[in-house]
């Protein structure tokens, strides 16, 4: 048992490797693109951190393997430097006349700007672009991550995701009321059927996931609602105050558990409805990472609450790999595979919408920055600016090992 549990982490491990190498490889595809589009100078694209492993060079770039299987890069020439704004350069025959080097070789076209010479006289650097050319470069990475989670929720809708036991199509579920259980509390409240789930609580409902989550992440079971209803042949909205669900405690877990009392109505699966599916999938994803920042921020969740690296490897682990798939005790070594890509499709979102937050050291926060130069016309200092991204990748490092801890105190203690 202990050789079984042993390769059962180690593929695990390996797993979420190949999970978090492929996010990484579309993110930094994504600057890499948009860089040649936008004829910026690519020194190394690079997947892994460390030491080379493997390089190989084709035109002007670099494509190489590093060590450490924790990240990637795309390495611009002056993007240490983007904060030099951009430069111009001296036409042939200006004032200066046409001038050669100390070889006696034509010299290289001078850069001139209102202040300082930038680090980089490359025409094509990155600092060297204008503002609007680096603002896409920057987000091209989140939106290759938006644009590969939508992808793999087409695949989970389309392909992947199997019918229910004793049904020979898949149905998808909708947040549509059809009917409800026998002497139902939320009916009595003021549901109806027909109704369509708008916002519970004033927060938008995309999908039947967003209802369920607000749902079940309430204490009390009663809510404010706005729903889509007919009335006098008309779909209107209709806000429903305190809507009631009825709440037992769990007997296994000794927590309160909500009941639901009603039946959705049932969507089939057509090409239509995948790509709607699709759709409101990726929007429920990004609403919940967003309601979880904004519950930090009101302190409903803590930051000893989040997942690190080691607690977001165990899920994508027990996502792929189920520790009990036939529900009853069994080992199993066969991928689930409807799990993990719903797995790897969130972790994606995930990752394009985090690196858009305005914090320093994520492409958030070089935005602010490139917002900055464009509408004051110059750019912060390359120093200051490299300064504020250094201390935010600090900030950043010491959240990683913080919520890591804490990640490593449940998997040990279960706590």
């Amino acid at each position: 048992m202990i050789v079984i549990g042993v390769t059962i982490v180690v593929l695990k491990i390996l797993i979420a490797i190949l999970v978090f190498g492929l996010i990484i490889f579309v993110h930094e595809l994504g600057h890499f693109l948009v860089a040649k589009l936008m004829g910026v100078k690519v020194n190394e694209f690079a997947m892994g951190m460390g030491p080379k492993l493997f390089s190989f060079g084709r035109g002007e770039t670099t494509y190489s393997l590093r060590l450490l299987p924790i990240g990637g890069f795309c390495a611009m020439e002056g993007e240490d430097a983007a904060g030099a704004g951009e430069v111009k350069l001296k036409e042939e025959g200006e004032a200066a006349g046409d001038t050669v080097s100390d070889t006696g070789e034509p010299a290289a076209p001078a850069i001139v700007s209102g202040e300082a010479e930038t680090p980089s006289k490359d025409p094509r650097a990155f600092c060297n672009k204008k503002v609007w050319r680096r603002v896409l470069i920057v987000i091209a990475g989140a939106t290759m991550n938006l644009i590969l989670g939508f992808v793999l929720m087409i695949i989970y809708y389309g392909a992947v995701l199997q019918p229910e036991e004793g049904r020979d199509q898949v149905l998808f579920t909708t947040t549509t009321i059809s009917q409800f259980y026998e002497d139902a509390v939320s009916q009595a409240s003021g549901l109806q059927v027909g109704d369509t789930v708008l916002k519970i609580n004033g927060k938008p409902v995309l999908s039947s996931f967003d209802m369920s989550f607000f749902l079940q992440n309430d204490e009390d079971g009663v809510f404010d609602m706005v729903v889509r209803r007919e009335v006098d042949g008309q779909m209107q909205k209709v806000h429903l105050e305190d809507v009631t669900f009825e709440v037992r405690k769990n007997a296994e877990t000794g927590t309160q558990q909500l009941i639901y009392d009603f039946y959705v109505l049932p969507q089939p699966k057509t090409f239509a409805s995948v790509m709607e599916q699709a759709v409101r999938m990726e929007g429920s994803i990004g609403l919940l990472v967003w309601n979880t920042l904004g519950d930090m921020i009101t302190g409903r969740v803590g930051i000893n609450q989040l997942s690190g690296p080691v607690g977001v490897v165990d899920a994508i682990g027990d996502a792929a790999l189920p520790s009990n798939p036939d529900g009853q005790g069994g080992v199993s070594f066969a991928i689930d595979w409807e799990m993990l890509i719903m797995m790897m499709a969130m972790i994606t979102v995930n990752v394009g919408i985090f690196n858009l937050l305005p914090l320093p050291a994520l492409d958030g926060g070089r935005l602010i920055f490139l917002i900055f130069e464009g509408i004051f016309r110059r750019p912060v200092p390359a120093k200051y600016e490299g300064m504020v991204h250094a201390i935010g990748m600090l900030l950043l490092l010491g959240l990683v090992l913080f919520v890591t801890f804490f990640d490593i105190k449940r998997l040990i203690f279960g706590v």
